[in-house]
């Protein structure tokens, strides 16, 4: 067997995979595709099936699981953290301001990453802080882009509108003015993964007598630039 790492099970199990990369596959299909004898290949695909790797579709083919989904999720979250220090360090030096980068999960955002500013007044969010989808520049952001069901959902008894997200879209960014906090300002641009699909928010926040009340007139070209270079950072490694 090509390509073979001395543990022969864990071989065969990865030409099951690879097998199903292609497509749905019967078990006569998998045997075709593989060259393994029936009764292993069924009893692989079965015990793939067990830990979610391998799944049945409507006519009982075997086809790749959800498993495989949520580990290479969580592989693009490993590279976007790792890219994201640099990128926000080079973004508040830029900007002289407070830089975050959000994730959604459900119906929050999460600080995932941060670069503070370094003296002066703060607008500090620490790494792990939870915050609201129904303000923000970047909730904006992480909701324009939704399917128009769940973004009908997530307007309901938001600070900003339909009106305003499509501006969003249509200029790539978005700004906020004592949307989520009296006082505070805040850009935020998309990071896109290699599907496209917005995944993260970058963002620039701090007092509005620094950014002003057209904070996107100041900061929102830093802003773009630093989520392109994440957005283009994942697709190297998609």
């Amino acid at each position: 067997m090509d390509n073979s790492s001395g543990v022969g099970v864990l071989d065969k199990a990865a030409l099951v995979l690879s097998a199903l990369e292609s497509g749905p596959a019967t078990l006569a299909g998998l045997v075709a595709a593989t060259g393994l004898a029936r009764p292993t290949a069924h009893r692989l695909a079965v015990a793939l099936e067990h830990h979610r790797m391998v799944a049945r579709d409507m006519q009982g083919r075997f086809i790749l699981g959800p498993r495989l989904s949520e580990l290479a999720a969580a592989a693009g979250e490993d590279r976007l953290l790792a890219t994201a220090g640099p990128v926000l360090t080079h973004l508040r030096d830029m900007t002289g301001e407070s830089a975050q980068l959000y994730r959604r999960q459900g119906d929050m955002r999460i600080c995932v990453a941060a670069a503070e500013r370094l003296s002066g007044l703060r607008d500090t969010v620490p790494v792990g802080s939870t915050l609201t989808m129904k303000a923000g520049s970047s909730a904006q952001i992480l909701m324009a882009w939704e399917e128009p069901e769940r973004l009908h959902r997530g307007l309901q008894g938001a600070r900003f509108t339909a009106t305003a997200l499509s501006g969003v879209r249509r200029r790539g960014w978005a700004q906020s003015i004592g949307e989520r906090e009296p006082g505070v300002a805040s850009v935020s641009a998309p990071v896109r993964g290699p599907s496209n699909r917005v995944v993260a928010a970058v963002s620039v926040s701090g007092p509005i007598e620094r950014l002003t009340r057209h904070p996107g007139r100041m900061h929102a070209q830093a802003v773009i630039d630093s989520a392109a270079r994440l957005s283009e950072a994942l697709r190297r490694s998609g």
